[in-house]
């Protein structure tokens, strides 16, 4: 099993507006046999971590998954736990969106950039 973490991602107000509205998760097992399981926790930081996305998901051998959820808070984290025999061929990434859609790119953070737990 492995955790990984974005770890706390700043979104304040620029102008009133925040920079991300939306977060796109990818997952994608390359195993060409195998399938793995993620456990995809999602909380928005106030003066508590408030968990908001919690989602179990099973990803089939040579797969990808997009998975989108809101984003509009000052500050937020997601958290990933990986299972399953193809835990290891499974890759996640985050992407910030703002409210056109448009990804953020200093907002995003790619498997080998993740945190582990």
């Amino acid at each position: 099993m492995a955790v990984l973490s974005t770890g706390p991602i700043e979104n304040s107000p620029v102008s009133g507006i925040r920079p991300i509205q939306q977060v796109t998760v990818k997952i994608v097992n390359q195993d060409v046999v195998d399938f793995s399981t993620i456990l995809i926790q999602g909380y928005f930081l106030n003066d508590v971590r408030t968990l908001y996305v919690i989602e179990e998901i099973s990803v089939d051998p040579n797969v990808v998954i997009t998975k989108n959820y809101t984003a509009n808070f000052d500050a937020y984290e997601f958290v990933f736990t990986t299972n399953g025999p193809a835990e290891e061929s499974t890759n996640i990434s985050v992407w910030g969106r703002n409210g056109s859609g448009a990804i953020i790119d200093v907002q995003r953070i790619v498997a080998d950039e993740q945190l582990e737990s």
